[in-house]
C-alpha cells in the first residue's frame, strides 16, 4: 500500500501543475486577446503631408570618367638624336616652355648647303638681267638704223621721180631748140670736138670705176650715152644741109632715152626702197627676242623663289629641334630618354591640360533630344565623397554609338584646384525635365494597389481614406499627381502599422529622423 502511495502522490502533483498551468496560459491568452483589441481599435500614429504646388525637376544621372580636353602628344618633326630631356610625368608646364632639344648638327649643314644654292641662284638671275639689257639695246639700235634706211630709200625715190620729170622736160626743150641751133652748126664743130673728147675721157673713167665696183652699170650707160650725143652732135653739127633733120632726129632720140633712163631709175630707186622697207620688217622681227629673254628671266627668278623656299624649309627644320610646350598644363606621359633617336611622328612626351576637364558620359536614346549645349550638370566624384560641382554640357554627338544606341555627352568642369585628375571616376545628374508649379506629394506617400497607384488620405475625424490616383513626374522627394488629389489635403507619408480604410488616425505631424529608414522607438515594429 506504501508503494502504492508513492506512485500515486506524485502523479497527482504532477497533474496539478499541468492543470495550474494551462489555467495560466488560457487567462494570458485572454490578456493578450483583450490587448490586441484595444491595439485595433486605438488610433494609429502616422506622418503626414499636405498636397502642394512644387516645381518638379526630372534628372538623369549616369556614370563617366574625368578627361582632358587638350591631350596632346608632343612629337618630333625631324630626325636626331635627343640632346636633353628634363622633364617627367607630373612635372607642370607652360605655354612655350622648352621641353626637348634634338641636335640640330645635320640641319644647319641643310641650312648652310640651301643658302649656298640661294646665292648661286642669285648670281645667275643677275647674270641673265645684264645679257638681257645689251640684246634690248642692240635690237633697238637696229630696228633704228633700218628705219632710217628705209626713210632715206622713200626720199631716193621720190629724188629719182623728180629729176625724170626734169630731164624729160629738157628732152622735149632740146627738140624744140634744135631747130635754132642749126644755124650755129658749124661755129660748134669744135666745140662738140672737145666735148666728145671730153665724154669719151669720162666714159673711161666710169667703166674703170664700174670694173672696181664704185659705181652702177646704170651709170656705164649713161656715160656711153653721153658719148653717143656728143658724137652725134658732132655729125649734126657737121651735116650741114641736113643739120636741122639731123639734130631734130637727135633731140628725139634723146627724149627717148631720158625717158627710158627715167623709168629705169624709177623702178631701180623703188626695188631699193622695198628692200629697205623688208630690212625694217626683219628688223622689228628682232623685237620678239625680247620675249624669248623675259621668259628666260621668269624663269631664273622662279630658280630665286625655290632657292629661297627651300630655304626656308631648312631654317623651319632647324627651329623642329626645339620642342616646346602648346600650352600650360602637366607631363603625363614620357616615352623616350636623352640619347636616343627619334623618328618624324613618335611621341616623345604627353602633355595635358587640367585647368578644364571633361566628364564623358552616354545617354541612351530617349534622353538624347532632352540633352542640349550649355544645359545645367551636377558632378559627384567617389575620390570626393559628399561634395557636389556644378558644370554644364559643352558638347553633344548628335550620331548615336552604332553597338550601343547611346549619344556621347561632355560635361565640362573648373579644375582651378587640381582636384579633377583625368581617369576619375564620377557621377553626372542632368536635369532633363522640370514641371512647374504641379500638385506634389512626397514620393513615400504612394502606395501600390492591385488597382494601381493610390494614396492615403486624412478625412474629417482623422479619418483614413485610400484614393487611387494618377501620378506625373518624379524627382528625388516628389510625385506630382495629375489626379486624384486636391491642393492641400493630406496624405499619410509613414505609419507605425498598416492603414486601412476607416482607420483612426493619430497625426504627429513629424517626419521620422531619416524617412522611412530612420530610428525605430516610437515608430517601431509593425503589427504582428
Amino acid at each position: 500500500m506504501k508503494r502504492a502511495l508513492l506512485i500515486i502522490i506524485p502523479i497527482l502533483v504532477l497533474a496539478s501543475l499541468i492543470v495550474w498551468r494551462l489555467g495560466e496560459k488560457h487567462a494570458e491568452s485572454l490578456d493578450q486577446a483583450k490587448m490586441r483589441e484595444m491595439r485595433m481599435k486605438a488610433p494609429i500614429l502616422v506622418a503626414t503631408a499636405s498636397a502642394a504646388l512644387r516645381d518638379i525637376a526630372h534628372t538623369f544621372s549616369a556614370t563617366g570618367t574625368v578627361e582632358s580636353p587638350q591631350n596632346v602628344k608632343i612629337a618630333a618633326k625631324v630626325t636626331g638624336r635627343i640632346q636633353s630631356l628634363n622633364v617627367r610625368e607630373g612635372d607642370r608646364v607652360k605655354r612655350g616652355q622648352v621641353l626637348v632639344r634634338i641636335d640640330p648638327d645635320q640641319v644647319e649643314a641643310d641650312v648652310h648647303q640651301a643658302m649656298a644654292a640661294l646665292a648661286e641662284a642669285q648670281y645667275r638671275l643677275a647674270q641673265g638681267q645684264i645679257s638681257q639689257n645689251s640684246t634690248y639695246v642692240g635690237v633697238d639700235a637696229q630696228v633704228r638704223q633700218q628705219k632710217a634706211a628705209l626713210n632715206s630709200a622713200k626720199a631716193d625715190f621720190e629724188q629719182v621721180q623728180q629729176n625724170y620729170l626734169a630731164q624729160q622736160a629738157a628732152a622735149t626743150a632740146s627738140v624744140n631748140d634744135a631747130q635754132a641751133k642749126v644755124e650755129n652748126a658749124r661755129a660748134a664743130i669744135k666745140s662738140a670736138q672737145a666735148n666728145l673728147d671730153n665724154a669719151k675721157s669720162r666714159c673711161n673713167r666710169i667703166v674703170d670705176l664700174y670694173q672696181q665696183g664704185f659705181v652702177a652699170a646704170q651709170d656705164v650707160d649713161d656715160a656711153k650715152a653721153a658719148v653717143s650725143v656728143q658724137q652725134s652732135a658732132l655729125e649734126i653739127t657737121q651735116g650741114l644741109l641736113n643739120s636741122t633733120l639731123a639734130q631734130k632726129e637727135s633731140a628725139q632720140q634723146q627724149a627717148n632715152i631720158v625717158k627710158t633712163k627715167g623709168k629705169a631709175d624709177i623702178e631701180a630707186s623703188r626695188a631699193k626702197k622695198e628692200q629697205a622697207d623688208a630690212s625694217f620688217g626683219y628688223a622689228s622681227a628682232s623685237t620678239s627676242q625680247k620675249s624669248a629673254y623675259q621668259q628666260s628671266i621668269s624663269a631664273l627668278r622662279s630658280g630665286v623663289d625655290a632657292a629661297k623656299a627651300a630655304l626656308r624649309s631648312a631654317q623651319a627644320k632647324r627651329a623642329d629641334t626645339v620642342l616646346v610646350s602648346p600650352l600650360d598644363g602637366f607631363v603625363t606621359g614620357r616615352y623616350v630618354d636623352p640619347g636616343a633617336v627619334t623618328t618624324p611622328g613618335q611621341a616623345i612626351l604627353a602633355v595635358q591640360f587640367v585647368k578644364q576637364v571633361w566628364v564623358t558620359i552616354s545617354v541612351p536614346e530617349e534622353i538624347g533630344p532632352q540633352v542640349h549645349i550649355g544645359q545645367p550638370a551636377t558632378v559627384e566624384f567617389d575620390a570626393l565623397p559628399g561634395r557636389k560641382y556644378s558644370g554644364s554640357v559643352v558638347q553633344f554627338n548628335p550620331s548615336a554609338d552604332l553597338q550601343s544606341r547611346q549619344f556621347m555627352v561632355r560635361v565640362i568642369l573648373s579644375n582651378t584646384q587640381n582636384l579633377f585628375k583625368p581617369g576619375m571616376f564620377a557621377h553626372v545628374s542632368l536635369e532633363t525635365e522640370r514641371v512647374k508649379g504641379a500638385l506634389c506629394v512626397p514620393r513615400e506617400a504612394i502606395q501600390q494597389s492591385p488597382a494601381g497607384p493610390c494614396v492615403t488620405v486624412v478625412e474629417v475625424g482623422n479619418k483614413a481614406k485610400q484614393v487611387p490616383v494618377t501620378i506625373g513626374v518624379s524627382d528625388d522627394n516628389y510625385t506630382a499627381i495629375d489626379q486624384g488629389l486636391k491642393l492641400g489635403q493630406k496624405v499619410v507619408t509613414l505609419s507605425a502599422f498598416p492603414v486601412r480604410d476607416g482607420a483612426t488616425l493619430r497625426l504627429d505631424g513629424k517626419r521620422p529622423p531619416g524617412g522611412p529608414g530612420g530610428p525605430r522607438g516610437k515608430w517601431g515594429k509593425g503589427r504582428p
